[in-house]
């Protein structure tokens, strides 16, 4: 091979490995295109992963799949979500459930039809497999995929609910616990051909757990593993913060946080760390709040803890500041902080930035008959934000605007049954939350997904709440809303054949 080839490879290369790097980066919030970018294109492909719903024998999940319409797509392309163990190379369904690598003939859980219009699936049981996903072309700007399961007895019953996240290397989980009573998994799916190394660190009151069974763990192939927490350390702790780290390959995470007498729901993984967090959407009856958080590097974090209401934003009395040792989760009991008002709470530095990781954990409900529910730090809506598996009661959307009064555009997609989408534009002031009962197509049958836009001013975050009660108990789930990466910024390329003389 001559040098002038060598040359040409080199640079398509380099090229492609700048593209590869763009498909991941946000959109800004106000869809400007960044310096330097040609232009904001919708993404080609996109990978989701969602963990084994339930090890119940009672539960009963239904998974909703939604594309927005997204100007500028292909006209072509595909979606499917299969079983792990059920993929084949190409990323078709190919046989086996769970990740048992038996190789039988399984058809795909579930296959969108179209952009606009969300699709359902159920599963029952405590056979119901994870999922590895993916949509290529006018299926893959936005997609999202909702995983929701109703338990109605036993450990961890009441509504439980996780978006199916994109593979990637690294995650914080800020408000696990070991403690007793407790029964809580990381579920870490591998989508590749490879297998996947992983290490699972925990994070308690006092610093770093000594935990080597958390170390070196293998994920197959195209397979997902549940690790109990309890099995990786003695230690039993009402506070933790789960620190996944890939070695090699990739995985999605997400920890399922279940509790023998308060029910339990997935937790998210926290936003990156940084030195100002946003944790939107506490119910108005919220009766206990617990704020967890953890500064994974070298120096202490001192925090401002402001609650934005529906009229401004205030700090709540007794609760002013939290100061969050180096390498040590810090706990903090805020009771009933919303006091009757729905709201989001802020967290800014005091004096110096310090990065932070940081959830909620929310409890409705009195003794006997309490759900809990988990909020994640989460990055800004952006452009646009997407949430599926909504239904015409229960639904309730939080939107928060820390800093600056932003203007909204909500739009209900059309339902899985039929119904006509609808959309309404709503004004959130600076420092306030709004909460609002959900825009609904009208005719709506069946579920149906929510498209968030930023249409002006500051940045923005949402999360969206499902609620039913359940035999007296007020079961309810809340998912964040960050940008859903449809849109990536396209450098600028320039021809320069001087390539050819190098």
């Amino acid at each position: 091979m001559n040098r002038t080839t060598l040359s040409l490879i080199a640079g398509t290369t380099a090229l492609a490995a700048v593209t590869a790097f763009a498909a991941f980066d946000s959109p800004s919030a106000s869809g400007a295109s960044a310096p330097g970018a040609a232009a904001q294109l919708p993404v080609e492909r996109t990978s989701l992963l969602c963990p084994a719903p339930s090890n119940s024998e009672i539960a009963e999940t239904s998974y909703t799949s939604f594309t927005p319409v997204t100007r500028g797509t292909a006209s072509g392309g595909r979606a499917e979500l299969a079983a792990a163990g059920a993929q084949s190379a190409d990323g078709s369904a190919k046989g086996g459930k769970g990740g048992d690598g038996k190789k039988k003939a399984d058809k795909p859980v579930l296959t969108p039809k179209a952009p606009g219009t969300p699709v359902t699936a159920d599963g029952s049981g405590s056979d119901a497999p994870a999922l590895i996903g993916t949509a290529e072309g006018k299926f893959a700007p936005g997609w999202t995929v909702q995983e929701t399961t109703e338990v109605a007895a036993g450990t961890g019953r009441g509504l439980q609910g996780v978006n199916c996240t994109a593979p990637d290397t690294e995650f914080w989980f800020p408000g696990a616990a070991t403690a007793t009573g407790r029964t809580d998994y990381v579920h870490l799916t591998n989508p590749d051909d490879s297998a996947a190394v992983v290490d699972i660190e925990l994070y308690g009151k006092n610093g770093a757990i000594k935990s080597p069974l958390g170390e070196n763990l293998t994920v197959k192939p195209h397979t997902s593993e549940p690790f109990l927490l309890s099995t990786l350390t003695d230690e039993r702790q009402s506070d933790l913060t789960v620190h996944v780290s890939v070695r090699s390959g990739r995985v999605g995470a997400a920890v399922q946080a279940l509790d023998d007498k308060a029910g339990g729901d997935w937790l998210a993984a926290a936003a990156d760390p940084a030195g100002s967090l946003v944790l939107p959407g506490i119910p108005k009856d919220a009766t206990d709040v617990r704020l967890i958080a953890f500064a994974p590097g070298d120096d202490d974090a001192d925090l401002k803890i402001r609650l934005t209401s529906p009229d401004s934003l205030i700090t709540p009395a007794g609760h002013e500041t939290v100061h969050v040792k180096a390498g040590m989760t810090t706990g903090v009991d805020l009771g009933d902080i919303t006091r009757g008002e729905a709201g989001s709470l802020v967290l800014t530095p005091t004096d110096r930035t310090v990065p932070v990781v940081a959830a909620l954990r929310v409890v409705r409900g009195k003794a006997g008959r309490q759900e809990t529910a988990y909020i994640p730090a989460t990055a800004p809506v952006g452009t646009r934000a997407t949430s599926a598996d909504n239904s015409a009661k229960g639904t309730t959307l939080a939107l928060t605007a820390p800093t600056a009064t932003a203007r909204v555009k909500v739009t209900a997609s059309a339902g899985s049954e039929g119904g006509s989408a609808a959309t309404k534009t709503y004004t959130v002031k600076a420092g306030t939350t709004r909460s609002i009962d959900a825009p609904a197509p009208s005719g709506l049958k069946g579920t149906y997904a929510l498209t968030v836009e930023t249409v002006s001013g500051g940045p923005l975050y949402a999360s969206r709440t499902l609620a039913a009660t359940q035999g007296g108990v007020p079961a309810f789930t809340v998912q964040t809303l960050p940008n859903d990466r449809g849109m990536v910024a396209v450098p600028h390329t320039d021809e320069d054949l001087s390539v050819l003389q190098r």
